[in-house]
């Protein structure tokens, strides 16, 4: 599978990573295509979804001002996920600087608390510019969430933790994944902005795959 290019030097997708406008048109009048939109993974990967769901993966990093730009849409998208579609997201590190944001967001979903925190963490990084990107910033920040500062530390330096960053990073690798936002479907197709033509589109574009993948193409 060939490499994509992204122009950011930072990990971000960045052409045309949000726009809605353009999604719209594209959706109505393009039917995705292989090579163009999306891409068939020459060597299927792993999913963790149970027998008859179909594994959908978003690849995120909460610096990134595009995944923060993606959130709206996708959480609109979510709210009307079928019940054969297992969603989750995956974040990534390009770099080792990326792997306490890593954490945090295991740390977090050990705990039960990312349906509540985790657009807290995009916004405290892009609206409140607090630079949440070592340990003892992400704890302190978390502390003033209302979370328990003992019980967050257990999980943040745990071996489960550990675990989670490395199959994350074993995903990446497998998905051959440059930058985000991006997904991944059904351990056999990946979209992202660059693909789609926006993140939005990419959507429209996901739900084609999961189809695709329904059907067992």
């Amino acid at each position: 599978m060939q490499r994509r290019n992204f122009v950011s030097g930072l990990g971000c997708a960045a052409a045309l990573a949000a726009s809605a406008t353009p999604a719209v048109l594209w959706a109505q009048t393009n039917t995705p295509k292989t090579g163009t939109d999306f891409i068939k993974l020459d060597k299927p990967v792993a999913v963790d979804a149970p027998a008859g769901k179909v594994e959908v993966i978003e690849f995120f990093w909460y610096n990134c001002p595009h995944c923060h730009a993606f959130e709206p849409a996708l959480a609109a998208w979510l709210n009307k996920l079928p019940k054969d579609v297992a969603f989750k997201r995956v974040p990534i590190a390009f770099n080792d600087s990326f792997v306490p944001q890593q954490r945090l967001f295991y740390a977090l979903e050990a705990m039960g608390q990312l349906d509540s925190l985790h657009a807290r963490v995009f916004k405290a990084i892009h609206s409140e510019k607090l630079q949440l990107t070592k340990a003892e910033a992400i704890v302190d920040w978390v502390v003033k969430q209302g979370v328990d500062k003992t019980k967050f530390l257990a999980q943040f330096n745990s071996f489960s933790a550990s675990t989670k960053a490395t199959r994350a990073k074993q995903l990446a690798s497998a998905y051959q994944l440059e930058g985000v936002p991006a997904i991944g479907v059904a351990g056999r197709y990946y979209t992202d902005g660059s693909l789609a033509k926006s993140m939005d589109r990419a959507l429209f574009v996901t739900d084609f795959l999961i189809d695709l993948a329904r059907k067992g193409h």
